[in-house]
């Protein structure tokens, strides 16, 4: 079962597993119940939010649900659905899995590497503490929803992802243009770490942590980190574009506003868990990821 199925990650998700074999049930919002689509309300915060009977016969539930962090400028009303789009949702899920009778074996639930907060030149892993700032208290918040799941003896595990590079959706879905235009530069400095992850590597690290006997916070990032520089640099060379024109850090704070925190921060985030799990990329390194990219 997944939610949040008609996103990015989760549907290229979906798409792996149906391609596998695998029945999937997508919770949906809208529209009709019906052919692997079940209606939920995830604002319930309870398991009246998802039908009785649902997670009969699931091995495996993915909660990827939340408001986009990008998609709109920071007011106080975004700030509140991109928390409650988490917290909400993930209570509903977590309830529902406590609820049923015959309980799935794994929550996946979705996190993301905004909760280490600005690590500087520091590398961190998972054994790092939360950071500072808004979206670190959201991922705190958000992964302790889960704790329902957790009660009831089911394995939880939360993927904290990087920026997943696509040409489908999120930042890169923006950037491209940019640098195929030759307007593309670094962001501010320059010199804040990007961790990142291509779109094919989060499914399958999505996979391994549906396989796996891993539990708690997994960091879903690319092994090799990169500065922005280095990035708009890669992205020039590979698309022959040059990127010369940087985008200063005041013109980004006016046109992005509180979220011009998070994209001129930094975030050297190592996936040591993952690694030593056993997992292998396909795109270790970010001229591999944009390459793959380009070929979506």
């Amino acid at each position: 079962m997944v939610t949040g199925a008609s996103g990015l990650i989760g549907t290229a998700l979906c798409a792996s597993l149906e391609a596998d074999g695998h029945t999937v049930t997508r919770l949906v919002r809208n529209g009709k119940d019906g052919a692997g689509r079940v209606l939920w309300n995830p604002r319930a915060a309870d398991a009246s939010g998802i039908p009785a009977g649902t997670l009969e016969g699931v091995d495996a539930v993915v909660h990827l649900a939340g408001a986009g962090v990008g998609d709109k400028r920071w007011t106080d009303a975004y700030k509140r659905e991109i928390l409650e789009s988490r917290t909400l949702s993930t209570q509903t899920v977590a309830a529902s899995i406590a609820a049923a009778e015959h309980k799935p074996q794994v929550l996946v639930s979705a996190s993301a590497i905004g909760f280490y907060g600005d690590t500087g030149d520091r590398a961190v892993d998972e054994t790092a503490n939360a950071g500072d700032g808004f979206l670190a208290d959201v991922v705190v918040q958000w992964e302790a929803a889960a704790d329902a799941a957790r009660a009831a003896g089911v394995r939880v595990v939360h993927p904290r992802t990087g920026l997943v590079m696509s040409k489908w959706g999120g930042a890169w879905q923006r950037m491209l243009p940019l640098f195929k235009a030759g307007l593309g530069g670094k962001l501010g400095s320059g010199k804040q770490w990007w961790s990142w992850i291509s779109l094919r590597d989060e499914v399958r690290a999505l996979r391994f942590l549906i396989d796996s006997d891993l539990r708690g916070p997994v960091n879903l990032t690319a092994p090799n980190p990169e500065t922005n520089a280095a990035v708009t640099a890669a992205m020039g060379r590979v698309l022959k574009r040059p990127a010369l024109l940087p985008a200063p850090a005041f013109a980004l704070k006016a046109a992005l506003g509180e979220f011009s925190v998070e994209v001129l921060g930094s975030a050297r985030i190592l996936p040591t868990r993952l690694e030593k799990a056993g997992f292998t990329w396909l795109d270790p390194s970010f001229e591999q990821a944009l390459t793959t990219l380009l070929s979506e």
